[in-house]
């Protein structure tokens, strides 16, 4: 993946972790961040050891974005939430394409 490519597929990550903590904050959303941040990195990063492998990985994904997309929504920022899923889903897809690297 180029540079470009795997920073906004970072900022997706980083922001569906925001998107949850804000909508359910203080309590539900810290303790939803914490479950994304959990769920991710044992079963979606590329360094997991128990990365899932396709078509499940990107069930998951899109679980998880889909999700932070509902958050955003849910916290009054609609143009927020369809620009983030927009982006969240091409992140998604392209990761198919060009694999991440592992090192």
């Amino acid at each position: 993946m180029t540079a470009a490519s795997l920073a906004v597929r970072f900022a997706c990550e980083v922001a569906a972790v925001v998107a949850l903590a804000w909508w359910g904050w203080p309590v539900l959303g810290i303790l939803a961040g914490i479950a994304v941040i959990l769920v991710w990195g044992a079963f979606v990063g590329p360094k997991s050891p128990r990365r899932l492998p396709d078509p499940y990985r990107l069930g998951v994904e899109l679980a998880i974005f889909a999700l932070a997309a509902a958050g955003f929504h849910e916290v009054g920022h609609t143009a927020l939430a369809v620009v983030f899923a927009a982006a969240a889903l091409a992140t998604a897809l392209l990761v198919r394409v060009w694999p991440e690297p592992v090192a």
